[in-house]
């Protein structure tokens, strides 16, 4: 690919949604752009550039952006982090929330929904102890075909292998086919919308806990700051927010920090939070 043609993609992909490219993942460009060109008619990358710079088309601009954004994922993915929400946050949360009644979880760069769902299931097995308190779950995503098959939550048996406990694919899912299909108690507990982390996030509402794992590394450090801190300002004074392994807010925003004994979760700067159980080597 030509040096000007990858610094078209680049430049719309970083306005459009914040991803940044670098030269050395140029290839990514070819292989995920190719489908694009030919669902659109056009033999090659080449001519879709073209017509790109002649007169850009906001349905192919969409299309593109889409095909750029990365949708890896998995169901309980890393394992660690649902542990300790299953075991820490959540009793925390049940405790602080009974007046409330309710409490509010984002899973922001939802993909295909497993992380939501893999919260939902968590919770669907803490019935008991959560008693008449209802959590609501919101899965937001750039990409309105992800988001459809966030919402048609059906799997294959390769998706549905990667981390899911076998007990809770008996218990939660219904085959059809080669595929796995959730039930629609676990299903109902969360809804998607489709969302863009540049744009404002008031709209969304406030949230007890954000879920934002492995997001940020696709974004330069300016466009980290300015999403963090815009997080801060919708997540509850005693609330978490959940990173991924590789990303911290270190040397990027004072916003949040480290809560103690938890790797990958963190609190707002002026909070005092003691998670029931955590200990400085969790």
């Amino acid at each position: 690919m030509r040096i000007a043609d990858f610094d078209l993609y680049k430049d719309l992909l970083k306005e459009k949604s914040g991803i940044v490219v670098t030269p050395d993942k140029s290839y990514l460009l070819d292989s995920r752009l190719t489908p694009v060109a030919k669902k659109w008619g056009y033999n090659t990358i080449d001519a879709m550039t073209v017509a790109l710079r002649a007169l850009p088309d906001t349905k192919l601009v969409k299309d593109i952006v889409e095909a750029m954004t990365t949708n890896e994922t998995s169901f309980f993915r890393d394992t660690r982090p649902f542990d300790l929400f299953k075991d820490r946050v959540l009793p925390y949360m049940i405790e602080k929330r009974k007046t409330q009644g309710r409490f509010r979880i984002w899973s922001a760069a939802s993909s295909s929904g497993q992380e939501a769902y893999s919260l939902s299931m968590i919770m669907k097995e803490a019935a008991a102890k959560m008693g008449s308190i209802r959590a609501e779950i919101l899965g937001t995503d750039i990409s309105d075909e992800i988001l459809d098959q966030a919402r048609n939550a059906t799997y294959t048996q390769f998706e549905v292998q990667r981390g899911l406990p076998v007990q809770y694919l008996m218990k939660y899912f219904e085959q059809t086919d080669k595929n796995w299909t959730l039930k629609n108690e676990i299903k109902n507990m969360v809804q998607y919308k489709n969302f863009n982390l540049l744009t404002p996030m008031t709209s969304l509402g406030s949230f007890d806990i954000i879920f934002c794992r492995n997001v940020l590394i696709y974004f330069n450090e300016e466009t980290k700051r300015d999403i963090l801190e815009r997080m801060s300002r919708i997540l509850a004074k005693d609330g978490g927010l959940y990173l991924g392994g590789a990303e911290t807010v270190l040397g990027i925003t004072e916003a949040f920090k480290p809560i103690p004994g938890i790797r990958g979760l963190y609190s707002h700067k002026e909070a005092d939070i003691e998670l029931p159980g955590v200990t400085a080597a969790a």
